[in-house]
């Protein structure tokens, strides 16, 4: 990933973090998960990046529609 990208949300639920994703794309924000759940027995986090100059729209956005973890 290149180095402008920033986490801007931790999830555990993945359907969850698809779904901010989507919305973030749907508004002109490219977004990226890193999913580093266990895949047997579904712990660990879910990680949403977005760019570093896309971070205050993006918070805006997941706050406006409540997509908060």
């Amino acid at each position: 990933m290149e180095n402008d990208w920033k986490k801007i949300k931790i999830y555990t639920n993945a359907i969850q973090a698809e779904i901010v994703k989507q919305m973030l794309e749907e508004n002109g924000i490219p977004a990226v998960i890193l999913n580093k759940q266990d895949s047997s027995y579904l712990f660990g986090k879910i990680e949403l990046y977005v760019s570093e100059n896309s971070v205050e729209t993006a918070e805006r956005l997941i706050e406006e529609v409540g997509g908060e973890n």
